[in-house]
């Protein structure tokens, strides 16, 4: 998957097809797992392996997810992969259309909303990880005051280095090193806001 380039979403359909709860649940959990199943990310998002089945062909009728090679010799299993490196949601494609806003809107609410579920999982479970998991986590907050141009500069420069370290992984777990990585989130947001 390395060689793939980031999706830019820009049409409303995909817009909602990805802002579906459990659609959204099973991209990240695909993305995560790099391959998987329906069977496996059943139990992953603990629901039917019918119900999943169905919303991972919805993910992949928009280019979301698509099929991946076999990695068993069980013939009937449907494995799927991402079918990008990235997603990519820009306000200025759906900024001209207030129907299109108000989706726009309701997924990234959904984004935030999921990623604050799994922030506070992680809080509630953080004794679990050990001392050497818990002192690399970090949860900060900066509040710069920085012009337009210097915003987009910081986010350019901050994506370099999460590329930088993904590709690390990605790297490492292609020549079988999985030992002591786990599945890491990283949830940045910059906005300007007024105290």
């Amino acid at each position: 998957m390395a060689e793939k380039k980031a999706r830019q979403i820009t049409d409303v359909e995909t817009l909602k097809a990805l802002g579906h709860p459990l659609r959204m649940k099973l991209f990240r959990a695909v993305y995560a797992a790099r391959t998987a199943t329906a069977s496996q990310l059943s139990a992953t998002v603990d629901e039917a392996v019918s119900l999943v089945s169905y919303h991972l062909r919805k993910l992949a009728e928009h280019g979301l997810i698509e099929e991946a090679e076999p990695q068993s010799g069980d013939g009937r299993e449907r494995w799927w992969k991402p079918a990008a490196q990235s997603l990519r949601i820009s306000d200025e494609d759906f900024i001209d259309d207030p129907g299109k806003a108000a989706a726009h809107r309701s997924v990234t609410r959904l984004f935030h909303d999921q990623r604050g579920e799994l922030y506070a999982q992680y809080v509630e479970a953080k004794a679990a990880w050990g001392a050497e998991w818990r002192q690399a986590a970090f949860d900060s907050e900066y509040l710069p005051r920085l012009t337009a141009p210097e915003l987009r500069a910081l986010s350019d420069e901050l994506d370099a280095v999460l590329r930088k370290y993904d590709g690390i992984s990605r790297a490492a777990d292609d020549s079988g090193e999985t030992e002591g990585r786990e599945q890491i989130a990283v949830h940045l947001y910059g906005f300007p806001f007024r105290p």
